[in-house]
């Protein structure tokens, strides 16, 4: 079934919409909110919220074009906040080692409290982005928005993990060269 009846379904209140993006989309979100918590228990628990927030969020909201992301960005969050409960005491491995790669580009004035400044943060990046290489551009969103593993996307890309190594480095770089010209503080 395409997202758009999906979303229809969920207009309708008709609960096999559920079932719909379970059967459609369940072992991404799984595997999205994995790459973050790293237990598969959690992980299923954070799929399931997902479908909650989901439920509650159409309507009003109706992604019909973009229906796999708008739930990758509720399993992300999900997961990310499940993340930052379970370990307040000390920081998950896999957040501080992704959060020491970016730290490359973006220095702490970047991770401004101010939604403006965040939305130009944001754009600035998109836009860095749209002009790379559909394979880097993937290679960057799967570990830094997905948070998979280097061995994880160099098995889905069919490379190897030295050439996802070499591509995320470079394009921190290429990344904080941009910002820096765009005024940023990195």
């Amino acid at each position: 079934m395409d997202d758009s009846r999906i979303v229809d379904l969920f207009l309708n209140r008709d609960e096999s919409a559920v079932e719909r993006i379970s059967a459609k989309y369940g072992e991404r979100l799984r595997r999205v909110a994995s790459g973050i918590v790293d237990d598969a228990q959690i992980a299923e628990e954070c799929e399931n919220d997902t479908y909650l927030e989901a439920w509650s969020s159409i309507p009003p909201n109706e992604p019909r074009e973009y229906l796999f992301a708008y739930l990758g960005r509720i399993v992300r969050n999900i997961a990310i906040d499940r993340s930052r409960r379970l370990s307040a005491q000390k920081r998950s491995a896999s957040v501080v080692e992704l959060t020491k790669e970016m730290q490359e580009c973006l220095s702490a004035h970047a991770n401004t409290e101010h939604e403006f400044e965040a939305r130009e943060l944001s754009r600035a990046i998109n836009a860095f982005l749209s002009t790379q290489k559909p394979q880097q551009r993937t290679i960057f969103i799967k570990r830094y928005w997905f948070f998979e593993s280097v061995s994880q996307i160099a098995l889905d890309l069919g490379c190897s993990e030295s050439k996802v190594k070499t591509t995320l480095m470079r394009m921190r770089e290429k990344l904080k060269a941009k910002l820096m010209e765009e005024g940023w503080q990195v």
